[in-house]
């Protein structure tokens, strides 16, 4: 069985902590940093992107680009649990096939993300995507003098 360690410890200053992994890489939260909620956020978004960035190219997709946009709802209450995650993915490249990006997104939220198999039953989780045209290079010619 695989385990993970990390720690996160405070600052000394208001409500900052600071984790670090086992390989001793840093992330600030709270305070004047990103909240531990946007984290999980952060967390759903990375893991998906780049789970479905690697099927898009093992599908050969010539991909220049992969955003997710994340939105989070929680109630008003305390603790505030999200109740449901919108993910949203915008694709960016050359001939992308729409049916090869729904499948990778799939993939992804059923089968590979840690994230999302970790929020599964406690989050409703939602994916949409959209596909853009990687925008050529514009070549720029001297000007004559």
């Amino acid at each position: 069985m695989y385990t993970s360690n990390v720690s996160a410890r405070w600052t000394g200053e208001g409500l900052e902590f600071v984790g670090v992994d086992h390989k001793g890489r840093e992330i600030h939260m709270g305070g004047k940093h990103i909240k531990p909620g946007q984290m999980l956020l952060l967390a759903q978004a990375g893991c998906m992107g780049m789970d479905v960035l690697s099927i898009l190219q093992k599908k050969r997709q010539q991909v220049t680009d992969v955003e997710v946009q994340v939105t989070g709802q929680q109630p008003d209450d305390y603790p505030r649990p999200f109740e449901t995650v919108n993910l949203k993915f915008i694709v960016k490249g050359k001939d992308i096939d729409s049916k090869a990006v729904e499948r990778s997104i799939a993939l992804s939220h059923d089968k590979y993300c840690v994230v999302g198999q970790s929020l599964a039953g406690n989050v409703h989780i939602e994916t949409t995507f959209s596909i853009a045209d990687a925008v050529p290079e514009t070549v720029t010619e001297p000007i004559a003098e």
